[in-house]
């Protein structure tokens, strides 16, 4: 018999607190532990095997504390090092663990929001580069066109709460323009990094009227809903006594503090050291 243990999300730094907090509210009983791995951030400009490895030692740790599922809340880990991680490291770790990532999800509700068959995707220079939104969606829509704008500034004005100053809008602006140049037939927009929905209210104002712009955490919740359904026994080795351990590799004020602009409560964290 398997104890019970909470549902563990994965950042590279703090853009995952956007997708547990859709998470907590769909899942208000279970118990969650996020991690961030704030010393090493961000992700997005590092190599796949780094990712690869900075990630494993996440989940381990992760493992160790309990969690049964971990989810990769993080477009770069997902991309670079969700695959690896599922196939080669988790049999020899405990088969009976999942992994689960944030790109499949939104690629699979991508088919069902597009008229005109043409899908935006902005993300990190990680993510665009290594062509995981482009690839999986083609894989379940053949017929749909995906084009991509990599933001690098986006991150850094969020985590230094400047994301709804004129600079936000400044680069906001810029690569909105840089994606319908390349595609002015886009009707939606897949924010492909979790940081990005902070900067909702600049890019709305930037995109043309009716385009759709999804946030990935009301798809990430959707779909582990899904996959408890489909899963019950997964289901059943989640605790749930309403808590929620945030922890960081970095040092816990600095978290704390960053982690106020994305949740609507104090946080209190633990520092992790690998």
């Amino acid at each position: 018999m398997h104890q019970p243990g909470p549902i563990a999300v994965f950042d590279s730094g703090y853009g995952g607190l956007t997708i547990l907090n859709d998470l907590l509210s769909s899942f208000p009983e279970y118990d969650f532990t996020y991690l961030g791995d704030n010393a090493r951030s961000p992700y997005g400009g590092r190599s796949f095997d780094v990712v690869y490895r900075y990630t494993l030692q996440a989940v381990k740790s992760l493992f160790a504390m309990g969690s049964p599922l971990v989810i990769l809340a993080c477009n770069t880990a997902s991309a670079k090092a969700l695959r690896t991680i599922q196939q080669i490291d988790l049999p020899h770790i405990d088969a009976s663990r999942r992994v689960l990532g944030v790109i499949r999800p939104s690629a699979e509700k991508i088919g069902e929001l597009t008229q005109s068959g043409c899908v935006g995707v902005l993300g990190t220079t990680g993510t665009v580069l290594s062509e995981s939104y482009p690839l999986e969606i083609k894989k379940l829509f053949p017929h749909i066109r995906v084009e991509q704008e990599a933001c690098p500034m986006w991150v850094p004005l969020v985590e230094n709460n400047e994301h709804l100053s004129e600079g936000a809008h400044f680069f906001v602006k810029k690569n909105i323009e840089n994606l319908f140049k390349k595609a002015p037939e886009t009707d939606t927009i897949i924010l492909g990094c979790t940081h990005y929905p902070l900067l909702k209210p600049v890019i709305k104002k930037h995109v043309p009227a009716g385009v759709r712009i999804i946030s990935q955490g009301p798809i990430v919740a959707e779909s582990l809903k899904d996959y408890f359904a489909r899963h019950p026994e997964m289901e059943s080795r989640i605790s749930r006594n309403n808590r929620c351990l945030f922890y960081t590799t970095e040092h816990p004020n600095k978290f704390s503090q960053t982690a106020s602009i994305f949740m609507d409560r104090e946080i209190t964290a633990i520092r992790l050291e690998y």
